[in-house]
């Protein structure tokens, strides 16, 4: 099931229990749930308003953006995504994104436009899975490939930031970047600098 499947899901239970808390299926890490999302991003919080904050973009690793800025919106209450607080400004992330291409009934009021499902081009972020990392400098921490279910900030070695993007593109495996993030990211660096030698020695 698709975070935009279980995102109606959880607008459909809200009709009869608006209050109600989301409920949805645990998806797994970000190895296994990036791949179902429209976007992958790196990217600064610049603005946080109501229910939304804004993503100062600074590397697309899957997907199309021509946005210097992207709108996420997350929890209002009984949507299966996190709560704002979580993403404290100038915090940096890498989050995989599922765009909003319909406009749900009742899910965007103009006259409460802070607090709402969210717009139509702009996007959302799912809960159910490791659907963000932690970005600090050049490595990430998060549910990258095989945290607890339902933590999405486990305790892990931190992992290169390009390795990660590296994944997104397809150029290595789930195995090869779990491996890595139970080394510490100088060997990782070192790695990946006497691999990129050998090959320039071909």
């Amino acid at each position: 099931m698709t975070p935009r499947h279980l995102l109606w899901l959880c607008l459909l239970g809200s009709a009869s229990a608006a209050q109600a808390e989301c409920e949805c299926i645990w998806q797994g890490p970000f190895t296994r749930v990036q791949q179902h999302t429209d976007l992958v991003v790196t990217g600064q919080v610049i603005a946080s308003q109501g229910n939304s904050i804004d993503i100062e973009h600074s590397e697309t690793w899957r997907g199309t953006n021509y946005q210097p800025t992207i709108r996420v919106w997350l929890n209002s209450g009984e949507l299966c995504r996190p709560e704002v607080e979580q993403f404290p400004l100038e915090s940096s992330w890498v989050m995989a994104l599922q765009r909003i291409d319909e406009q749900v009934p009742g899910g965007f009021n103009p006259s409460t436009p802070n607090i709402s499902y969210g717009r139509v081009g702009d996007y959302t972020l799912s809960s159910c899975g490791g659907y963000w990392l932690s970005l600090h400098g050049e490595v990430v921490t998060g549910n990258l490939a095989s945290g607890t279910r339902w933590e999405h900030n486990p305790k892990m070695s931190p992992v290169l930031s390009e390795l990660v993007a590296a994944f997104v593109a397809g150029e290595i495996d789930a195995d090869a970047l779990k491996q890595a993030s139970e080394l510490d990211p100088e060997l990782q660096r070192l790695q990946l600098d006497t691999r990129s030698f050998l090959r320039q020695q071909r």
